[in-house]
């Protein structure tokens, strides 16, 4: 039999031209369909920064409408592909009672995460109201914020080596710095619905007053604890400090205590109640005290009046009463003093009222 010539040899292996496109076009299908992903995500990126800077703007016009001025200087929204960064190289607000200032500082949200921003900023914090001017400085400081569409669930803000300095106080420049703070806030999960209240939890280590040291007559750093929830807190905006404390006030609202405590050194103090704001803005409601070691601050206190022999003696004689002034063994650990119950202190009309007796040359000043 003759072998047919007239075909290619291998032309079984041959394939007609359209399955020659397919096979060429699956092999750049996957870097088309990234290429659109990429164009689509892209795309998307910059409407949602958009509409972040438009919100931004749009709260700051509605605040300035409102007598409350802020500014971001040297503004920039980055942070494509997954973030939306904004940062500040200031932020200030100028408004009737006064002027803040904030050095650079630095907002960040995952788009796919929109409502938690993370936030730090390098400081510092200057402050100008009325008679007070106030610097706050710190070694880092971070926070973050997560929103919700009533609200929030959880604000937290962290700092390390805070320090603190107010000038213009009729009773002198205050000073406070520390080693490490805390402070968180969420809502109050059975209060927040019907009388707006936020849990609020701070945290300060080793602190040092110069002011509190001459008082205690101890130079050791202090801790503070406090736990507490702040009933009305929904009502409160960034207008002028005296209109929203009034607001507050007028709402009935309250900073009820659930835990305060304070150790300095040998001296402990802890203490549970519920605060409010009196009619003349003075601080005012009952707190109900455990303590250890705080003769010498009895003394302080009662000195001041009768003088420093007789504040001594008296002070012994409380703290033997109240059974204050019983001291560890130096070896001992500084919480070795058992603590003990001692009467309510209640603040009425301005006035820090003891057992029954207001206290000498303690007064409470209004708030506004």
């Amino acid at each position: 039999m003759v072998q047919d010539r007239t075909q290619p040899e291998h032309a079984a292996q041959t394939y007609p031209r359209g399955d020659r496109r397919r096979s060429r076009l699956g092999l750049f299908l996957p870097y088309i369909l990234l290429t659109l992903v990429v164009v689509a995500w892209s795309i998307g990126w910059f409407w949602i920064r958009g509409r972040a800077v438009g919100e931004i703007d749009g709260w700051m016009a509605r605040e300035a409408a409102a007598g409350r001025n802020w500014g971001c200087a040297d503004r920039t929204v980055t942070g494509y592909p997954f973030r939306i960064e904004l940062r500040c190289s200031a932020v200030t607000l100028d408004r009737s009672d006064g002027r803040f200032r904030l050095g650079p500082t630095t907002a960040v949200a995952q788009v796919y995460q929109p409502r938690l921003v993370v936030f730090e900023s390098a400081g510092p914090f200057h402050v100008e109201q009325g008679g007070l001017t106030g610097d706050a400085s710190w070694r880092a400081l971070q926070g973050s914020f997560h929103g919700a569409s009533d609200g929030f669930t959880r604000a937290s803000v962290v700092m390390d080596d805070p320090k603190v300095a107010v000038t213009g106080v009729p009773t002198g420049p205050i000073d406070v710095s520390g080693q490490h703070l805390e402070l968180h806030a969420r809502p109050d999960p059975g209060r927040y619905t019907s009388e707006g209240a936020v849990d609020l939890s701070l945290r300060l280590t080793r602190a040092e007053v110069p002011q509190f040291d001459v008082l205690t007559g101890t130079q050791d750093p202090a801790d503070l604890v406090l736990d507490a929830a702040l009933s009305q807190a929904t009502i409160l905006r960034t207008g002028p400090v005296p209109r929203e404390l009034e607001r507050w006030r007028q709402a009935g609202g309250t900073l009820d205590i659930t835990g305060l405590s304070l150790a300095k050194g040998q001296q402990r103090i802890q203490a549970k109640g519920s605060l409010a704001l009196d009619a003349a803005h003075r601080p005012a409601g009952q707190l109900n005290l455990r303590a250890a070691g705080i003769d010498t601050l009895v003394g302080s206190i009662v000195g001041q009046r009768f003088g420093s022999e007789r504040g001594a003696l008296v002070s012994q004689l409380v703290g033997g009463l109240l059974g204050l002034s019983r001291r560890p063994q130096p070896d001992a650990p500084a919480d070795a003093a058992p603590l003990k119950d001692l009467p309510p202190i209640r603040l009425v009309d301005g006035k820090v009222v003891f057992s029954g007796f207001p206290i000498p040359n303690v007064y409470l000043p209004a708030l506004y």
